[in-house]
């Protein structure tokens, strides 16, 4: 049975002169318009379409591809506000509805918003909310310390920034840990740092621990031999300036600079730091 909201490898079942019907299952057959359907085609062709509802509420197929889709979270932008609702451009002719009840705030023109995409059960329609907090945490977490998982961020707040680890939880990322411009519907890979007692979860934009520290000290010291050997660059440096050349805390610069200084790879000078011929 074709899926609503989602991409479904449909089989032609019908040609017509304004395009060709896809076997539907349970919703008889869908229609995909002319200008979406490949070169070639024939009846008993499968075709990877995207399901959705026409302005008349119909089934109709598209091969074109959503911003998000059912069961995705998505920055997007309100094209119109209307008695029923806010509607969001998400890539296809039809927007997208955001019902007057499932928004929080209230959305205005021009603006964008962080939305879950659901299907609504009584009307079948596909639909957006910003009410996400029903749909993160509603299952333990199943993370550890390290875990590399992929992030959305979604807004910033007095310590930091919230984002949605992998489509399932809130997470926090510190503004003191942050040394890069972050921005809503941004999607960024991240690590767990800790799960708490309170069961909230703290977020990194790099490896913890010194498996990390192997990883900058290759950094280090290519950025060394780039520069010739010299980098004008000590403890003293401010934590931009190191995210900036090295794309780590300044915290763990330390202590990679640390690492390499032990196997005597480099000296340290009052003004930065040099690499030691062999």
């Amino acid at each position: 049975m074709a899926k609503i909201g989602v991409f479904n490898n449909l089989r032609v079942v019908k040609e017509v002169a304004f395009g060709v019907y896809l076997d539907g299952g349970e919703h008889e057959e869908i229609l995909l318009p002319n200008r979406y359907v490949p070169d070639n085609c024939k009846v008993g062709d499968n075709i990877r379409v995207f399901i959705y509802l026409d302005s008349e509420d119909r089934f109709i197929a598209t091969t074109e591809r959503p911003y998000a889709m059912v069961g995705d979270f998505a920055l997007l932008k309100v094209v119109a506000v209307e008695s029923v609702g806010a509607f969001l451009d998400w890539g296809l002719p039809k927007d997208l509805l955001v019902p007057f009840s499932e928004q929080f705030p209230i959305m205005e023109k021009g603006k964008s918003y962080i939305v879950k995409i659901y299907v609504d059960k009584k009307s079948n329609r596909i639909a957006a909310t910003t009410r996400l907090d029903r749909y993160l945490d509603n299952i333990p977490g199943n993370f550890n310390a390290g875990q590399e998982v992929e992030l959305l961020i979604c807004n910033q707040t007095d310590i930091g920034y919230k984002a949605i680890i992998n489509g399932t939880h809130w997470g926090v990322l510190y503004s003191n840990e942050v040394f890069q411009t972050l921005k809503s519907g941004q999607k960024i890979k991240g690590y767990i740092k800790k799960v708490r007692d309170d069961n909230k979860i703290d977020l990194s934009l790099h490896k913890p621990g010194y498996e990390k520290v192997d990883d900058v000290t290759e950094t280090i010291l290519t950025v060394l031999k780039e520069q010739g050997g010299y980098i004008p660059v000590t403890d003293k440096s401010s934590p931009e300036t190191i995210y900036k050349l090295f794309g780590v805390s300044k915290k763990t610069y330390k202590k990679a600079i640390g690492a390499i200084y032990k196997k005597k790879l480099i000296t340290i000078e009052n003004d930065g730091i040099k690499l030691i011929s062999k």
